[in-house]
């Protein structure tokens, strides 16, 4: 096999995995896309409508009985909710609707079989579980939910003035003040809730507006009033998981809508949610897992929802950062001023002059949460004019768990004497970082060709080969804004070839605290 081919055979599988993974993101979301676009009403006898002036509306009516939205509190006693209906007092009463609790309303998106989503479900029992204190209400709108997309895009606005109506009723009737009510909206779910938010008559807003996955198609570039925006509520937050754009469109809105904003993994697609994964998805859901696959990265902003109030213990945090790309570098793991916040409904609320855009990264099932850590290692490289791309990994010991070969991705080859700069993540909390063993992935192949290279060209003095010369590691840990700075062992040997391995301790290590400390935490 020629050298030329050793390379092509040596390509990192995680970059193909991640070709793979862009392949079938896009036609997951191409796919996702014309169905929005194609699906049949099979139970409705509505004719398709044009969608009208996005700014006509017709004011719901305070005295008006009929209501497309059928709003069912949540009760161990009745499984799919007790109906509570407008202008009807009797029926808070029937319901044992708690005046002197907080409200949560989940507001589902556009429906493809005309029921209730199985997340919805899950979300109620997660809010129950964690907080029985709190009234929770689903705004049921399938029937209007139930239509072609852009039919059900246009009938948001409609809800959001129904829910409204609800809310003053609430607060006329029994003094419940709409401070107290949290909207969770999901899809176009998020932008009904917008719309009850905009919609609501006086100048006191409701409390806090929670945006999972707004949807993209029709609502994508449209001025804040006619999508949720951070004007609806006193706070307001999204989560984006599904934004990459097709042809003009995504499936998830790109744009920020909230005062924070959070893009999982970027935004754009989350791990899990790969088409090899539709077999998995058949076996546990039937054969509409192919609809699961498809809607898995739209839905997963959901899951990031309910997981945050499942483990109070494993909160995920995020971080501001201009792009992903900078986020990937690790370059945006600071806290300080606001720059950091906790996904999910555990998020701290603060309103801000301006939007902030926070990145996280995410594993594929719950619990989701990850240890961020920014890696920056100043290389000297030796052979001058020479260009390397070494694959590294690192092994990490900390004073909980240790964390073994994690690969190292660097985005452009190491030259002359640079500081590099990138992101690594891991699953567990292995406590205080103690040690880092850092290695230059290498063959023997490798070895023959740099002994080679030292042949033909001495580029150093003596019989010692050139390499990469790395003195220290500066790491900072994002969830606990750690500093820690790491030194060769060797000192009198700071040279890295192929295929070697250095140990890195804390230049601090000399001290019996330290030592003391970490021995301590190991027994």
């Amino acid at each position: 096999m020629s050298l030329w081919q050793q390379k092509i055979s040596s390509e990192s599988l995680s970059v193909r995995v991640e070709r793979e993974e862009m392949r079938s993101f896009r036609f997951l979301s191409l796919l996702l896309l014309f169905f929005i676009f194609t699906q049949a009403n099979t139970h409705g006898g509505k004719k398709k409508e044009a969608l009208g002036s996005q700014h006509q509306h017709i004011r719901i009516k305070k005295n008006q009985h009929s209501s497309a939205t059928k709003f069912r509190l949540y009760t161990d006693t009745t499984e799919e909710g007790c109906l509570i209906l407008f202008d009807q007092l009797e029926t808070l009463d029937k319901c044992s609707f708690n005046a002197s609790l907080p409200l949560v309303m989940i507001v589902h998106g556009w429906s493809v079989d005309g029921m209730l989503e199985g997340w919805i479900w899950k979300m109620v029992a997660a809010l129950k579980s964690q907080h029985k204190q709190t009234n929770v209400i689903i705004a049921d709108w399938l029937t209007l939910a139930h239509q072609h997309y852009p039919i059900a895009a246009q009938n948001t606005r409609n809800i959001g003035q129904e829910i409204a109506g609800f809310l003053e009723w609430l607060e006329e009737s029994v003094q419940f003040s709409r401070s107290n009510v949290h909207l969770i909206g999901y899809s176009l779910g998020a932008h009904v809730s917008g719309f009850a938010g905009s919609y609501i008559s006086g100048t006191n807003k409701i409390g806090r507006i929670t945006g999972l996955d707004p949807a993209g198609p029709l609502f994508e570039g449209m001025s804040p009033t006619d999508r949720l925006s951070p004007d609806d509520a006193n706070f307001v937050d999204a989560i984006h998981t599904f934004t990459q754009q097709h042809m003009g469109l995504s499936v998830g809105i790109k744009q920020p809508v909230a005062h924070f904003d959070f893009y999982p993994n970027g935004g754009t697609f989350q791990p899990g949610c790969h088409i090899m994964h539709v077999y998995n998805h058949i076996a546990q859901y039937g054969i509409t897992g192919i609809t699961q696959t498809v809607k898995c990265a739209h839905e997963r902003s959901v899951h990031l929802f309910i997981d945050s109030l499942l483990h109070d213990d494993k909160q995920s945090m995020a971080y501001w950062c201009n792009d992903i790309q900078t986020f990937d570098k690790g370059m945006c793991l600071s806290c300080r001023k606001n720059r950091c916040n906790t996904l999910g409904y555990n998020i701290r609320k603060e309103r801000l002059q301006r939007n902030r855009r926070l990145f996280l990264k995410t594993r594929a099932h719950a619990p989701f949460k990850v240890y961020h850590y920014q890696f920056k290692i100043h290389f000297i490289n030796e052979i001058q004019e020479k260009q390397v791309e070494p694959t590294f990994t690192v092994s990490l010991t900390g004073t909980k768990e240790d964390a073994e070969n994690l690969p190292i991705t660097l985005v452009e080859g190491i030259t002359g004497n640079k500081t590099y700069s990138f992101l690594i993540t891991l699953d567990i909390d292995i406590g205080e970082l103690m040690m880092i063993k850092f290695k230059w992935e290498g063959t023997a192949v490798w070895e023959n060709i740099w002994d080679t290279v030292q042949t033909i060209i001495p580029w150093t003095k003596g019989n010692r080969r050139p390499g990469l010369i790395v003195k220290t590691i500066r790491v900072k840990a994002g969830e606990t804004q750690q500093k820690m700075t790491f030194c060769s062992q060797s000192v009198d040997n700071v040279h890295l070839h192929p295929a070697q391995e250095k140990t890195f301790v804390r230049c601090a290590n000399s001290s019996r605290r330290l030592k003391r400390k970490f021995r301590l935490a190991r027994t």
